[in-house]
């Protein structure tokens, strides 16, 4: 079959979310203060990709609300192109709150029958395919398979689609219990993984969906399933990058973290936006790991996600 030429680099899909973030207080008697920002993380990802100077679209449904129109303006002030944006008059658009503690951040979900979760497999042939077409990746996360029975199959389609055109496929683990039973998310992302191209998961999600504890073994049972290249997520201790014949490590950066949120979206917009750009696995993930430390230097999801010079001095020394 003839493939359509690829006027885009990334093309994400997902929920995308207005986020409520805690701010710090001296004073802890006192009610607490939220930083109102955006957040959901594929939409994350697609931000910190178009930053990255990727060309960038979002596929998802958003309520037909003041919300939906905030998110609608963001995304056109980062470049990333909402032509296939769908809009809601019957369901809102999902929020959350972010609060910090010693213990790390912590999510309450205001997301029950958003937009996104009506998501529908028909959505793929009648006003996502062209998209998915046209893109080098299509990206995808766990959260995106869990907000919804019919989401979760409209994901499946839409991978299967990029398989049918030539669009490679990328899956964050992204794995939240409190959205659905552990039994069904193993299931669903074991699946997915099987019709991904690329792997990204994060240590903790896999332990709690294969009981595996080490790095390397994570890596191989990633490869077993079918992803031809997994990048895991070590948080503050870097990455492990492989191809299935090399395996590379990616020491972390030290840097003062106070918010963790978005950071694993920002290494994932970031990887795809540098191999979008023809980077090699190693560089890209060395890209994404310096954009990722400096994501966490700043409160909220999408703000303090680096522009690319930034990104660049930091990434230095492993390039």
């Amino acid at each position: 079959m003839n493939r359509p030429f690829k006027t885009l680099d990334i093309v994400a899909l997902g929920e995308a979310m207005v986020e409520f973030n805690q701010r710090p207080q001296a004073d802890v008697n006192q009610a607490p203060l939220y930083l109102q920002g955006f957040g959901g993380d594929t939409s994350n990802a697609a931000i910190a990709a178009a930053r990255a100077g990727a060309r960038v679209a979002y596929l998802t449904r958003l309520g037909l609300d003041r919300w939906g129109d905030r998110l609608m303006d963001l995304w056109q002030r980062e470049n990333v192109d909402t032509t296939a944006v769908l809009r809601d008059a019957q369901a809102p658009t999902g929020m959350y709150f972010v609060s910090h503690d010693a213990q790390g951040h912590h999510f309450s979900y205001a997301r029950a029958g958003s937009a996104a979760s009506r998501m529908q497999p028909h959505d793929v042939p009648q006003h996502w395919g062209q998209a998915i077409a046209q893109s080098h990746w299509l990206h995808l996360s766990g959260i995106s398979l869990a907000i919804s029975a019919s989401a979760c199959d409209t994901v499946f389609a839409a991978m299967q689609h990029a398989r049918d055109v030539g669009t490679r496929v990328a899956l964050d683990s992204n794995l939240r219990l409190s959205l659905w039973p552990l039994a069904r998310a193993q299931a669903c992302i074991q699946q997915a993984v099987r019709l991904c191209d690329l792997f990204l998961p994060s240590l903790e999600d896999m332990t709690a969906l294969t009981g595996l504890t080490q790095a390397a073994d994570i890596v191989a049972w990633s490869h077993a399933q079918g992803a031809a290249q997994v990048v895991l997520k070590l948080g503050a201790d870097g990455a492990l990058a492989s191809d299935g014949q090399s395996l590379r490590a990616l020491p972390g950066h030290a840097v003062t973290a106070v918010d963790a949120t978005g950071a694993g979206d920002c290494f994932a917009g970031n990887l795809l936006a540098r191999l979008s750009a023809g980077d090699d696995l190693w560089d890209a993930a060395a890209y994404a790991n310096a954009a990722a430390a400096l994501s966490v230097q700043g409160f909220g999801a999408v703000a303090p996600m680096p522009q690319r010079a930034a990104v660049l001095e930091m990434s230095k020394p492993w390039r």
